[in-house]
């Protein structure tokens, strides 16, 4: 089974061997309101941990999305071109932005497990 891990800046990786799903928490695309754009980056940029992996834009503002890991892009979600609200609809399922191949499985040490993040969403 693919284990989720979350950044405090509401990005999820579901992680699969070396190989990480990256999106966007329901708690952030609530916040965001309606998605109505979103930019992904181009298969095979090399991504920092922390560092710019998507643009997403709503209603109410436009929003980067932090790579949660340093790696390298293996796949997009292109369907989000075209239906963005996706990512309301199904964030952790059919709204997923990017797939990366993961650099250095020791930077996924810092990041939360479901109960940590539900925790931290809480104080919010």
């Amino acid at each position: 089974m693919a284990e989720t891990r979350y950044t405090k800046d509401h990005e999820y990786i579901r992680i699969e061997g070396d190989t990480g799903t990256v999106g966007i928490s329901d708690y952030a695309q609530g916040q965001l309101g309606d998605v109505v754009f979103v930019e992904l980056p181009e298969i095979g940029k090399a991504l920092s941990k922390g560092g710019e992996a998507a643009v997403v834009e709503s209603v109410k503002a436009a929003s980067e999305v932090y790579a949660p890991v340093s790696g390298e892009v293996t796949a997009v979600n292109a369907e989000l071109e075209s239906a963005p609200g996706t990512v309301n609809e199904d964030p952790a399922g059919k709204g997923w932005f990017l797939k990366i191949k993961i650099a250095d499985a020791a930077e996924l040490d810092g990041l939360m497990n479901e109960a940590e993040y539900q925790n931290y969403v809480k104080t919010l």
